[in-house]
């Protein structure tokens, strides 16, 4: 095995939300309701042992976004990031899923 593939064994793309779309409210300008509705997104690799299973989904298929050598360069990894936003965005827009898109409170 080479060193890549023993970095890669045991572990998970994570894709999710770095900064969380803000409240929109009715008098906003369509200007101002586009900048709110953005959201920022991260890729990591994960240990399987970090993760905890939940019975929550969302049906947003990211699989083809992210291949195994995504994060090998810098671009790559923009790239796959920035997909990875795009499809966020458009499920924030149909407003399915809204409680994937609120900021967890602890």
């Amino acid at each position: 095995m080479t060193e890549q593939e023993t970095v890669h064994m045991g572990t998970v793309w994570w894709q999710g939300i770095k900064k969380y779309p803000s409240k929109v409210i009715k008098k906003d300008s369509a200007k101002k309701t586009a900048k709110k509705s953005r959201v920022k997104c991260f890729i990591k690799l994960v240990n399987y042992q970090h993760l905890m299973p939940t019975r929550y989904t969302l049906d947003v298929d990211l699989k083809d976004v992210v291949a195994t050598d995504s994060l090998a360069t810098k671009d790559k990894k923009i790239t796959a990031c920035k997909e990875t936003k795009a499809k966020f965005e458009e499920r924030f827009k149909t407003g399915k899923n809204r409680w994937f898109f609120t900021k967890l409170r602890f």
